[in-house]
Formats: C-alpha cells, sequence, structure tokens
C-alpha cells in the first residue's frame, strides 16, 4: 500500500511534538527528498520554533559549496554513500547551528542505479554533532514517488529514534 500524504503528516507531527518538548531545532540537508522533509515539518503551524533551515543540495556542487562535502568523499564513494551524508550533517549543523540535522542522498529513479547502487538506494544520516551522527542505508521498491515516500517517512521515523535514545 503506497504512503498517503496524511502518513508522512503523522510522522512529521510526532518529530515536530519532540523537537517542541524538548526546545530543539532542526536543519535538514536533502538530495532525493527535494525538501520533503523540510515541507513535511514545516506544514504544521509553528514550525519556525523548531525548524532553522532546509537545504536542498541536489548537485554535488551544492553538497561541496552549501555544506562542505569533500570531493575526496564524492570521488572515493559517490554522492550516495555514508561518508556524504555523515559530511552532510555536519555541514548542516554547522551552517545553521541546530540542534540535530539530517542528510538523505539516494538513487530514486528511474534511472541512475548501478550494480552496487540500484534504484531505491537511499543512504541516510542524522546526529547532534559530526561525533554523535548514525549512518544508515535503505533499499526501498516502488516507482520515483514511492521511493521519495519511503525515504521521507524514515528519515522523520530515525531522526525521532535517534532523539529519544540520546
Amino acid at each position: 500500500m503506497p504512503l498517503t500524504d496524511l502518513a508522512l503528516a503523522e510522522a512529521g507531527e510526532q518529530l515536530a511534538e519532540l523537537l517542541e518538548r524538548r526546545r530543539l531545532t532542526i536543519a535538514t540537508a536533502e538530495s532525493c527528498t527535494g525538501g520533503w522533509v523540510a515541507k513535511v515539518l514545516t506544514d504544521r503551524a509553528g514550525s519556525s520554533a523548531y525548524v532553522l533551515a532546509g537545504l536542498v543540495t541536489y548537485s554535488n556542487d551544492a553538497k561541496k559549496g552549501l555544506l562542505g562535502v569533500t570531493d575526496r568523499s564524492l570521488d572515493e564513494h559517490g554522492a550516495v554513500s555514508e561518508p556524504v551524508v555523515r559530511e552532510m550533517v555536519a555541514g548542516a549543523l554547522a551552517a545553521t547551528g541546530a540542534s540535530v540535522a539530517v542528510a538523505i542522498s539516494g538513487v530514486a529513479g528511474p534511472g541512475g542505479g548501478s550494480e552496487d547502487k540500484p534504484v531505491g538506494t537511499v543512504w541516510f544520516a542524522w546526529g547532534s554533532s559530526p561525533t554523535d551522527t548514525e549512518a544508515v542505508v535503505e533499499i526501498f521498491e516502488g516507482d520515483r514517488d514511492q521511493v521519495r515516500r519511503q525515504a521521507v517517512l524514515y528519515a522523520l521515523q530515525g531522526v525521532r529514534g535517534f532523539l529519544e535514545n540520546s
């Protein structure tokens, strides 16, 4: 069953309530989701209390220029990789001063996949500092919209889980 806007809104609401309750702020650094995580979080009235910034860094140049992702990480591992999403989190935290940041980089499709990184491969990272960051990869099924929706939900739930366990 495809994820609905309501399911995304509910996950956004749960994260928003946690951020507000703990008086924390968030920044997003998004590639394949194109700002969708930030959109879900800012759909809620009063979101300026906890959303500091949403950075859509779709190109490698944007990842480097806005977030400080290194040429070395991009050259050695590619944009869809653990080192890159970890650097995206560090860059978002440094650029915004947020309490927590989330980064997403993936292959949403329909093209662009490879044997090592098939369509649906998405790397996530979330953290409160460069040394307190978690990263995980998932491979989602479905078309471009379905992959992106699953990635948004996974990111919202992942940040919430990170905060609840810290």
